[in-house]
C-alpha cells in the first residue's frame, strides 16, 4: 500500500522552512522556490499546498504564533500552580521579546510581515490582526481578573493598559532586535510598568 501522506504535517514542514529562510534572509527576500529547496520538496508541492506566497506567509505566521503560545505555556508551568495574572502577563510579554534564537526569529518575521502588509494589498487582505487582537483580549481579561482580586487600582482601564503593554513590548522587541538595548534592559522596563500596575502583588510572583 502507498504511504499515507499527513497533509498537515507536510504543510507544517513547509511553513517551518519558510520561517528558517526568513530568519536568515528577511521576509522580503523569501520566494516559494527558496522555501521548497529549504524544505526539501518540489516547488509544485509548495504551490499545491499554498497556491500563493501570501497564503504561505499567513500559515507561517500562524505556526509562529502557535509556537509562541507553547513557549508561554511552558514558562507558566515552570512557575508552578496558579501563577496569577501578573506572572501570566509577564510570561506573555517576555516571550514576545527576542531573547533567544527562536524568539528573535518570531519577532523578525512577524515585524517584517507587518511592514510588508502596509504596501502589499494581497498581504493586507489576510487576517493579520487576528493574533494581536487575541493577545489584547487575553491581557485585558488578566488585568480584569487582577482588578477583581484587588491586585491593581480599582479604576484602572484594563483595555487601555493591555494595549499599552503590548505596544511597549513590541517596541522594546524591535529595540533589542536592532541592538539599541539588551534583553535584560528591555525586561527591566516591562517589570517597571508591571510594578506600577500591580502595587499589591509584588515582583515575587513574576516568572524568571
Amino acid at each position: 500500500m502507498p504511504k499515507r501522506v499527513d497533509h498537515e504535517e507536510r504543510r507544517t514542514q513547509i511553513a517551518e522552512a519558510l520561517v528558517r529562510v526568513a530568519g536568515r534572509r528577511g521576509l522580503h527576500a523569501v520566494g516559494m522556490r527558496e522555501v521548497a529547496a529549504e524544505a526539501g520538496v518540489s516547488l509544485r508541492l509548495v504551490q499545491y499546498y499554498f497556491e500563493t506566497k501570501e497564503k504561505l506567509l499567513l500559515y507561517g505566521l500562524q505556526q509562529l504564533a502557535a509556537r509562541l503560545g507553547a513557549r508561554v505555556a511552558e514558562r507558566l508551568r515552570a512557575a508552578g500552580d496558579s501563577p496569577g495574572p501578573r506572572a501570566t502577563i509577564e510570561a506573555l510579554l517576555k516571550e514576545s521579546l527576542p531573547t533567544d534564537e527562536e524568539s528573535r526569529t518570531f519577532h523578525l518575521v512577524y515585524t517584517s510581515y507587518a511592514v510588508l502588509a502596509v504596501t502589499d494589498e494581497a498581504l493586507a487582505a489576510q487576517p493579520f490582526i487576528d493574533a494581536p487582537d487575541a493577545a489584547e483580549d487575553a491581557v485585558t481579561r488578566l488585568l480584569q481578573q487582577a482588578q477583581e482580586a484587588r491586585l491593581t487600582a480599582p479604576g484602572m482601564d484594563a483595555r487601555g493598559e493591555a494595549v499599552g503593554l503590548l505596544a511597549m513590548s513590541a517596541g522594546l522587541g524591535t529595540s533589542v532586535l536592532v541592538g539599541q538595548r539588551t534583553p535584560d534592559s528591555a525586561l527591566a522596563v516591562l517589570r517597571l510598568h508591571l510594578d506600577r500596575l500591580f502595587p499589591e502583588d509584588g515582583a515575587g510572583t513574576a516568572t524568571h
